[in-house]
């Protein structure tokens, strides 16, 4: 099933990979019974909108980029991009502890390298991991102008934000146009994709100077 779905996105897995996702799903479900980590159970309504969604953007993650995935969750998007994208060093960052317990559980299950760590961004961002990752992402976390203030800060100057967005972001991106250019981004493109009945948009943020260390607030409103 999943190897279908991602092929509408031309993206090809093989066996090894098809296994990793079904171990995945497994564990999930498992996990999901002890305390909520996703409304979606349904086979193939996790492929598509947790699996596929994560790995959509997947050719916008430079090979052997190190990656931050803020507000991890339940690991999307950073277990299903490692799964397809090996070449890729994560660090997952989560806010609530059993989540935290979950994705190294996973990583553990899978056999991944990576690590989930139990902290929030802007906490982060006031340690060694400042400006340290090729590329910050995150899906469905908040809205546009709050989330540049947890990921830029944790870019390097060269680097790039890779926000996953609803298809509708013209009037939320056009609010957040101050806090980039402050936060030292520019927006370098807008795509969307679109795949099995789904709408999303990427945005590409490019890190272009150093945050001023004012920022991240120590807590965001």
């Amino acid at each position: 099933m999943i190897r279908e779905i991602l092929a509408e996105l031309n993206i090809a897995i093989g066996d090894r990979e098809v296994s990793l996702f079904e171990t995945y799903y497994n564990n999930l479900i498992v996990w999901n019974e002890r305390f909520n980590l996703t409304a979606i159970t349904d086979r193939k309504e996790v492929a598509i909108k947790h699996f596929a969604d994560s790995v959509s953007a997947e050719r916008y993650f430079p090979e052997g980029a190190s990656v931050v995935d803020v507000g991890s969750g339940a690991g999307f998007p950073a277990i299903p991009l490692k799964i397809v994208r090996p070449d890729l060093e994560i660090t997952m960052l989560e806010a609530l502890n059993k989540r935290v317990n979950f994705l190294s559980d996973t990583l553990a299950a899978l056999d991944l390298k990576g690590r989930a760590l139990h902290l929030r961004a802007e906490e982060a961002a006031y340690g060694p991991m400042r400006e340290s990752f090729d590329v910050a992402t995150a899906r469905a976390v908040t809205n546009t102008k709050q989330l540049v203030q947890y990921l830029l800060p944790l870019v390097k100057v060269g680097g790039r934000a890779v926000l996953y967005k609803g298809a509708e972001v013209a009037a939320e991106l056009e609010e957040a146009q101050g806090a980039i250019k402050t936060l030292g981004g520019m927006v370098s493109r807008v795509d969307r994709v679109d795949f099995a009945g789904l709408g999303r948009s990427i945005i590409l943020i490019d890190k272009i100077f150093t945050t001023p260390t004012a920022y991240p607030r120590k807590r965001i409103k």
